[in-house]
């Protein structure tokens, strides 16, 4: 059975409770009779940008365009994407790089929870499932022959290559991890 996100739940409850009080007030005092707002009025207000969501399944072309919000805000805010640091490949001096990473850490900050895209649902910490996701994929990855992998400390992220640091654990792991999500979010929608 599938959850409703938390999220949405919230966000829906607290556009109904709005829609009851009043931005403006009623012209006579006595009244008991509440006024409402224009629909405009409310949407320009309370509008704040939804962060896009990855997919288990997306591709890094989708990453990329739902970067794109992101990495606007970050020039809004006088930084510039890392990728964007490397003029012709050439790497920047160790001074315009602490420039850089400055501008970038405060932009950051103020464009993350706006714009950043969000992690898979399977994967979200917000998630009360991810733990379990996780644990699945992890028995996935061992069925299948990773010698070296486990949940991480927060019980969400995969560890290859345990502390051997086995290189045939890790790439192996990397392979067959797309196919064990699919296959652990398959059967968690059954």
């Amino acid at each position: 059975m599938r959850r409703s996100h938390p999220l949405l739940v919230t966000v829906v409850a607290l556009a109904a409770l709005s829609a009851c009080g009043s931005s403006e007030p009623a012209a006579d005092k006595s009244s008991k009779v509440a006024t409402l707002a224009s629909p405009e009025a409310k949407a320009s207000a309370s509008a704040k940008p939804e962060r896009p969501r990855e997919r288990l399944d997306g591709t890094s072309e989708e990453f990329e365009a739902m970067l794109g919000p992101y990495e606007k805000c970050l020039k809004e805010h006088g930084a510039l994407p890392k990728r964007e640091w490397y003029k012709d490949n050439e790497q920047p001096d160790p001074k315009t790089i602490t420039k850089l990473a400055d501008k970038a850490e405060a932009a950051d900050r103020i464009c993350n929870p706006l714009y950043y895209p969000l992690p898979p649902w399977e994967k979200d910490p917000a998630n009360p499932e991810a733990r379990d996701f996780a644990r699945d994929v992890v028995k996935c990855l061992k069925g299948k022959g990773v010698k070296f992998v486990a949940t991480g400390d927060n019980g969400i992220d995969i560890a290859l290559g345990g502390d051997q640091n086995d290189s045939r654990s890790i790439s192996k792991g990397l392979d067959l991890m797309p196919e064990c999500e699919r296959e652990v979010a398959a059967k968690a929608k059954k």
